[in-house]
């Protein structure tokens, strides 16, 4: 069976790096990755288009500044952004398209995919390869998940994915996700993980053996909380399990080695953290907000973690994080008293 395998080293990758990759960077690992093979390159900041922000993270780099320089890089691969309705603007997808960018991945809220039209539409109706990304996909059932699905094609969506955002799902629960999407779609259906419960690479061949056909990856796992599938192993695995990626082992893995890790601040592992971000089902890229406000605060990041998950917590309320830990200091935030006239 033949694979498409998306890396995400330069967009979820970005995380990791608190989103300092330079453009020459970009160039560099996006240009590895073409010469191994890789079909679709993503590029962006890590919250997608427009994300770079003082909530979100100051990137050290413009998206238009990344999407050039891997444009300038490669040859053969599609390059893909990342566009969070809300973060992004068409105004973003478009810019992204002129430079370059063929596939465009709009993402939401698992629950949430009647906000994604107006992005998947005009995708669709320009000529990209248009991708629904259904995140924190281990908070909706099956059932649900397939409804949200069934929106997102209807819109346009050339590949709807069952996103593992918090690295929370197993293999099972990834399969019955993936199947439920499979059953109900005419279109591709994709799998993204992470590995917060060291499940990332074993997810993906569930999520391939329930009928995903598209897999993402990041080389040396590089992403949000305990990263990603590390898109190295999973091709590997993936041949021996005798599928075809048309990637280059030899080629992939001296990118991981090569390339991506010395440009890693730490390495990619499962820490308690990470551990505690899969355990209590929260948004990946919470870690690190969750750990500066916890050495704040004085208070376990763990327990943080595991209350935010109780309050069901998701992409785009970081600032709650501070709120729970100066909650469990026996403080609170200080809001800006009125005086009346």
């Amino acid at each position: 069976m033949n694979v498409a395998v998306v890396d995400t080293s330069l967009r979820d990758g970005m995380h990791s790096v608190a989103h300092q990759f330079t453009p020459e960077q970009v160039a560099e690992v996006a240009g590895a990755l073409d010469r191994a093979g890789v079909s679709t390159i993503e590029v962006s900041h890590g919250d997608g288009l427009g994300g770079s922000s003082i909530q979100y993270g100051l990137a050290a780099a413009t998206d238009h500044d990344l999407l050039e320089a891997a444009a300038g890089a490669v040859e053969r691969a599609s390059l893909a952004v990342l566009l969070l309705p809300g973060i992004g603007t068409l105004e973003h997808i478009q810019q992204a398209r002129e430079l370059g960018a063929s596939v465009a991945r709009v993402a939401t809220h698992c629950t949430e995919a009647d906000i994604s039209e107006q992005h998947i539409s005009w995708c669709r109706e320009n000529g990209m390869r248009t991708v629904g990304f259904l995140m924190m996909s281990h908070m909706a059932q099956p059932a649900e998940l397939a409804e949200q699905a069934r929106l997102m094609e209807s819109y346009g969506a050339h590949v709807v994915y069952a996103v593992d955002s918090a690295g929370a799902l197993v293999p099972h629960s990834a399969a019955e996700r993936v199947k439920a999407l499979r059953d109900a779609l005419e279109c591709d259906v994709g799998f993204h993980a992470h590995n917060n419960l060291g499940c990332a690479v074993g997810n993906s061949l569930a999520a391939l053996d329930a009928g995903a056909a598209w897999l993402d990856g990041s080389l040396r796992g590089l992403g949000a909380g305990a990263g990603n599938a590390a898109t190295e192993v999973l091709c590997a695995a993936l041949d021996r399990a005798g599928h075809d990626t048309g990637v280059d082992l030899f080629a992939i893995s001296d990118a991981a080695e090569d390339v991506v890790a010395p440009m890693m601040r730490r390495p990619q592992i499962v820490d308690r953290g990470s551990l505690m971000l899969g355990y209590a089902g929260v948004y990946s890229s919470f870690l690190l907000h969750t750990e500066r406000a916890a050495e704040k605060y004085g208070v376990d990041a763990r327990d943080v973690l595991v209350e935010l998950g109780r309050r069901r917590m998701v992409g785009g309320q970081e600032d709650a994080i501070t709120e729970v830990a100066a909650e469990m200091a026996g403080r609170r935030v200080q809001e800006p008293t009125s005086v009346s006239a």
